[in-house]
């Protein structure tokens, strides 16, 4: 039933006084002259609880269409119900555009797994992104290889490996894998919050060259089974990042490929490659360490979909209506794309969804900003931000790589950056950028890129928004994903400090990565903050300040 526009100015009043006593009255003195953004703030919460749409659109998303691996067509599905969806709504502009070739599309349809000697048991296992399939079940037996260190160890197997399934790799056994002693769900207390914002992240002390060429490594070690006639190759999945067994939760992305460039025709796997709970993985190496035979029966049913998929962002627009702003941008999103074990619920469904829901609810208010406030949904994030750093490159700003053989091997995120930054004319129109891409948690804080200048700034706006839970503003350095590419050239990014819940423990990248983790309410809550956020920003009589850029 429609609310009478009696009732609903009752509930709007009713709403700022109560974020108006929640402010105090310094902050409300601040605020006094910005009178419309207040009243603006009890109109978005009225509307984002009253007609919130969020899980449907999660329904749509994460149940409707599934898995969202780069590529695939799946991908396509999900890009054309976001764009049905945001010409629902109401946005102008609504369109796509293309980031370049990427590469291979790929789909698991079925695998299945199980143990029929020396007694029988079926396993939890996913196919690893961009595997071959098996043509059909195979039967084999089984040998164990920890690993190799260097690809003059492949000499030692050869002629031994032949028409063999591997399990490949070193799985954590007890009193490593052990049940879980600490939460897997957690919440920011007021203590943790606090200590949060004022943190900074751990120093990248990583060798990203080093570490590729571990990547390159398994690309070798994946022709060599190859070429030794391997049936398919076993490996474990990884303990939960807070210690203890993984409770059969599967962490299946390219940390788990022979290569990270496996979605190109020119690295593709030629073996069966499959992910294996760590509880599986070690009763099968456990079994062989005592030197008892054991066969396995593995039917892995994946499918190439096209050898040159293109790429493409989604993107929609509210139209600023000032005229010295309008050509201006407030940038809000998350990346489409997801790993294809789950259904990319929390990564990063919730970001993708809570964006568009940021945008109904001010659409639905028929807001009229000083500047275009746009949703931009990404997709190839998961392969190295691909969508967002060609916009980036194409539109606002070019920084130059390191030209080294060992640099211009690696994916490009990882190259060093030697700068000058080359400016486009987009860059000044760009105020912010919003990213939402760090689970379905209720938003705590905001997190400003190491940008101080900002602290005054958001302290006021998020004031009012205490009794939601939303009290920090952190300084952090860094803002990761699809932020990053912008971070680098120094646009304004924001990202939001949200509740954990289980996304690091449970979700993240894993099969477990499913609607069933989604919080309605926290989802409702992060829409309507993220709605005040991009609306304020857009409002501003001037662009947010920039950020130092990074060469």
């Amino acid at each position: 039933m429609l609310m009478s526009s009696r009732r609903l100015s009752s509930r709007i009043v009713a709403t700022i006084t109560t974020i108006l006593l929640a402010a105090g009255p310094v902050v409300v003195a601040q605020m006094l002259g910005d009178a419309p953004y207040l009243v603006m703030y009890g109109r978005i919460r009225v509307e984002g609880n009253a007609q919130s749409r969020v899980m449907d659109y999660a329904t749509e998303l994460i149940d409707g269409i599934g898995p969202r691996l780069t590529g695939s067509p799946n991908l396509k599905k999900a890009t054309a119900w976001t764009l049905d969806r945001l010409k629902q709504m109401g946005l102008s502009n609504v369109r796509t555009e293309s980031w370049g070739e990427f590469g291979m599309g790929w789909q698991q349809r079925h695998i299945s797994l199980r143990m029929i000697a020396p007694a029988t048991a079926t396993f939890i296992a996913q196919a690893a992104p961009w595997s071959p399939a098996t043509a059909g079940p195979i039967a084999a037996d089984v040998v164990a290889l920890r690993g190799f260190t260097d690809a003059s160890e492949f000499d030692a197997n050869r002629g031994k490996l032949r028409g063999k399934i591997v399990l490949f790799g070193h799985a954590p056994a007890p009193p490593d894998a052990i049940p879980i002693e600490t939460p897997l769900f957690e919440r920011f207390d007021d203590r943790q919050l606090a200590a949060f914002a004022q943190s900074e992240p751990a120093p990248d002390t990583m060798n990203y060259e080093q570490a590729f060429a571990q990547a390159e490594l398994m690309e070798k070690t994946g022709r060599f089974f190859a070429s030794e006639g391997v049936r398919a190759v076993i490996v474990p999945s990884a303990n939960n990042p807070k210690g203890g067994a993984s409770g059969g939760t599967i962490y299946a992305d390219t940390n788990y490929t022979f290569g990270w460039f496996v979605y190109q025709k020119a690295h593709a796997m030629s073996v069966p490659l499959v992910i294996v709970a760590i509880e599986h993985y070690g009763r099968l190496k456990r079994l062989l360490d005592r030197n008892v035979p054991v066969k396995l029966e593995l039917n892995v049913d994946a499918e190439f979909t096209g050898d040159r998929e293109d790429g493409v962002n989604v993107f929609g627009d509210i139209p600023g209506v000032d005229p010295q702003h309008k050509d201006e941008v407030v940038m809000v999103g998350g990346h489409l794309d997801s790993w294809a074990a789950g259904t990319g619920a929390t990564d990063d469904g919730a970001g993708v969804v809570i964006a568009m829901e940021a945008m109904r609810i001010l659409n639905a208010l028929q807001i009229k900003p000083k500047r275009t406030i746009r949703v931009a949904l990404w997709t190839g994030e998961e392969q190295g931000v691909l969508g967002s750093s060609e916009f980036v490159r194409r539109h606002i700003a070019t920084v130059p790589l390191a030209d080294t053989p060992e640099q211009t091997r690696m994916p490009e995120f990882l190259r060093r950056r030697t700068g000058p930054v080359a400016i486009k004319p987009d860059h000044a129109r760009i105020s912010a950028v919003y990213n939402l891409d760090a689970g379905g948690g209720k938003i705590r804080g905001v997190t400003l890129s190491g940008t101080a200048a900002l602290v005054p700034i958001f302290q006021p706006w998020i004031a009012p928004l205490r009794d939601l839970g939303m009290t920090a503003v952190a300084v952090r350095r860094g803002c990761g994903g699809d932020c990053e590419p912008f971070a680098q050239v120094g646009i304004p990014t924001l990202s939001f400090t949200q509740d954990p819940l289980d996304y690091e423990t449970r979700t993240h990248h894993t099969n477990m990565d499913t609607y069933e983790h989604l919080i309605p309410e926290d989802l409702r809550q992060a829409a309507i903050v993220v709605a005040i956020m991009v609306y304020n920003t857009a409002m501003r009589d001037q662009l947010l300040p920039r950020l130092p850029s990074t060469p």
